[in-house]
């Protein structure tokens, strides 16, 4: 699973469906290298209907390499109501990037939620958005993958849906000094009067599939910047026992380490060089977890990607 069900034990942050990243995608915009696209998808196989009601969703850039954001984009909804639902973009820089709450400039203010085939991208501010209901990009057979790479053939996530943000940003709003950034996602909610990270996801398939369990619901609630202290060491010795020297697991670990999704705007984009809709992240994770042992479920793409940004295929129906 790409972020699907990144909690303890297989259940999603919260256990609240609204609260799971499942995907992070980074690429420049077709026709326009000057912009990239950034998508986040939440709630895999739409057990809730709507975004969660005050949490935050944002999109994290650092274009200096310190593993620290340097800009923002958090989206905030409101309470569903009727059927429907709105969300606020803002876009934040420097210190306020940093800061857990929503700061900055507003880009879109009360725009709807899309429940259905029928929703459009807006404009926000310079950007591109789209806010709503999507077919789910990702594919994978996790069962194969849970019963000890005996692969089924199935595509665990077709057919399925999740809720989509994707944004195509000018690049002079996210780039630094150089052409390069890293990327992470993350929703935080409010709990007992404080703001609680649950999930975050920049490399595919990171929380999931590399940490123990008992590692899951922390290692969410934690930041990319203190990643290399925190897990270089249980990493290391999960690939040693998949076949890797120590060398090689420690080399191999500080590739993913911090969790954050590189993307140079000079380079095409195809992972680990930010993410495409089609790049089969999951083969290319089991590859990486088991020293070139298992290096495909035989899964490709699904057909149903649009030329167009939102990108994404139309809603499935139920």
């Amino acid at each position: 699973m790409s972020n699907h069900f990144s909690a303890a034990n297989l259940r999603f942050p919260g256990d609240d469906a609204r609260l799971d990243l499942t995907d992070l995608f980074v690429f420049p915009a077709p026709g326009d290298h000057d912009k990239t696209v950034f998508i986040i998808d939440v709630n895999p196989f739409m057990t809730g209907s709507e975004f969660y009601p005050g949490a935050l969703y944002r999109i994290n850039v650092d274009n200096n390499g310190d593993a620290e954001a340097d800009s923002t984009f958090t989206f905030l909804f409101s309470e569903p109501e009727d059927g429907t639902q709105t969300g606020t973009a803002y876009y934040a820089t420097g210190s306020q990037a940093r800061r857990p709450d929503p700061g900055g400039e507003v880009l879109i203010e009360s725009t709807p939620v899309g429940f259905d085939a029928t929703a459009e991208p807006v404009h926000a501010g310079p950007c591109r958005l789209f806010i709503g209901v999507r077919s789910d990009p990702f594919f994978a057979d996790a069962e194969g993958a849970l019963h000890g790479f005996q692969w089924t053939g199935q595509d665990t996530f077709a057919g399925k849906n999740i809720l989509s943000i994707a944004l195509e940003v000018p690049n002079d709003m996210v780039l630094g000094a150089g052409p390069a950034i890293g990327v992470w996602a993350t929703v935080s909610v409010v709990r007992d009067g404080t703001l609680v990270q649950m999930d975050r996801g920049g490399n595919p398939n990171f929380n999931p599939i590399l940490n123990a369990d008992d590692a899951k619901n922390e290692f969410n609630a934690r930041n990319p910047v203190d990643d290399v202290k925190n897990y270089l060491k249980p990493l290391s010795e999960l690939l040693e026992g998949h076949g890797y020297s120590p060398e090689e697991a420690t080399a191999a670990v500080l590739t993913v380490l911090p969790d954050i999704l590189k993307y140079d705007t000079t380079r095409p984009a195809s992972y680990p060089n930010g993410r495409s809709l089609t790049d089969d992240v999951f083969s290319a994770r089991m590859a990486f977890l088991t020293h070139g042992e298992v290096t495909s479920d035989g899964l490709k793409p699904h057909d149903d990607l649009l030329a167009l940004f939102p990108f994404l295929g139309l809603p499935n129906q139920p």
